[in-house]
């Protein structure tokens, strides 16, 4: 494994945006945007994985979970409230301290800390999510093996990330980072994975990919889960 597998160029960017973060119109937006159909499918998948009891507030109660490049928070506070004993893990020192922050006021306890996958040691979670994470990274397999390396037995992981596809050059580096409606240079086009990469970067961390599923837009809905992979998509993955 490489020493870290963090970008330094790609911590300082983020950390730019961290005082904006919770800022729903801000430079953020489109996370926020993002988070309904992240956090309905996550709790789907969760639900399936485990059994869990669909009309539960905190159907998480009793699981650890890690939100791998955490930004300021905006997973974690969702999976707190779902009950999760939450860890989130960034590289930006500027966005740990704004989510920190961030859930004071909230009047959640989240572990949050400034650090890398390596950091993570003998530590296991029941649950890691990474969302838009894997495609600033600098050794994308090095990554997933840590990731796999801090799961527990029977643990679930959920990742997100953007196909590397022409659709996905053209809506999200032409038009959204060429409209403003994200920061530019959050993208390299060629640092994007398509699904088979990643489920074969995932099996060879000794996971099982359980699921993929696309990561699409309505002008009527916003974004949506979708059969189309071709923009983003979500991959689901158990350890044995």
């Amino acid at each position: 494994m490489t020493q870290t597998t963090i970008n330094p160029a790609e911590a300082r960017h983020f950390g730019a945006m961290a005082a904006d973060w919770w800022n729903p119109a801000g430079s953020s937006a489109m996370l926020h945007r993002l988070n309904p159909v992240r956090l309905s499918y996550l709790r789907a998948v969760a639900n399936a994985h485990w059994a869990l009891p669909a009309a539960s507030f905190t159907p998480l109660a009793g699981k650890a979970a890690l939100d791998m490049g955490c930004g300021a928070g905006l997973l974690c506070e969702p999976l707190a409230r779902l009950g999760a004993r939450v860890t989130g893990l960034d590289a930006a020192p500027e966005n740990i301290h704004a989510a920190r922050a961030h859930a004071h006021q909230s009047g959640l306890r989240i572990d949050y800390r400034v650090g890398s996958v390596e950091a993570l040691g003998s530590e296991r979670f029941d649950l890691i999510t990474s969302m838009e994470v894997i495609e600033h990274v600098v050794d994308p397999a090095a990554f997933v093996r840590g990731l796999a390396g801090a799961l527990a037995p029977g643990g679930l992981m959920l990742l997100s990330t953007p196909n590397r596809t022409a659709l996905s050059r053209l809506a999200l580096i032409t038009l959204a980072e060429g409209t403003g409606q994200i920061p530019r240079g959050t993208h390299d086009w060629h640092q994007f994975l398509k699904p088979d990469e990643l489920s074969d970067i995932l099996r060879d961390a000794g996971l099982s990919v359980i699921e993929t599923r696309g990561l699409g837009f309505s002008p009527l809905k916003g974004f949506v889960l979708s059969d189309d992979l071709s923009l983003d998509y979500f991959i689901a993955a158990t350890a044995g």
